[in-house]
């Protein structure tokens, strides 16, 4: 009468292992390895810091690194203000680009934006031409 119960199918453990090796490797892919690479970028920021360098904080703060210690850092927000911080409290360094590299590349832009319009024009031209012949 409950001879279905005593009837055990083996049930392979194969596609299981799979699956969960395949979401091991999705979420090192997509998870655990950008991660780290954000953590050394920072890490290589906050280790490369000097004197001179534009900075934000974590909290928003703008300022100038004035000094470095091995922990902390003291930047300059304003005339007389200096506030010292933990490096860890760096959220990003500030690089500036000189006015020449700007106006530099906005010429650029313009003579690309002159050149596209250029090459429609030409276009447009020709296909006036071959509709003009037909």
């Amino acid at each position: 009468m409950f001879n279905f119960l005593l009837q055990t199918e083996q049930v392979s453990m194969t596609p299981t292992l799979i699956m969960f090796a395949l979401i091991f490797v999705i979420f090192y892919f997509f998870i655990i390895r950008p991660q780290n690479k954000k953590q050394k970028e920072t890490e290589k920021m906050i280790a490369s810091l000097k004197k001179g360098d534009k900075i934000i904080t974590i909290g928003g703060i703008h300022g100038t690194v004035a000094a470095t210690k091995e922990q902390t850092v003291i930047i300059k927000v304003d005339d007389n203000t200096k506030i010292e911080f933990n490096r860890t409290a760096i959220s990003s360094v500030i690089v500036d680009k000189p006015a020449k590299e700007e106006k530099a590349e906005k010429a650029d832009k313009k003579a690309k934006k002159a050149d596209k319009a250029e090459k429609a024009e030409t276009a447009e031209k020709e296909e006036s031409k071959g509709s003009k012949l037909e």
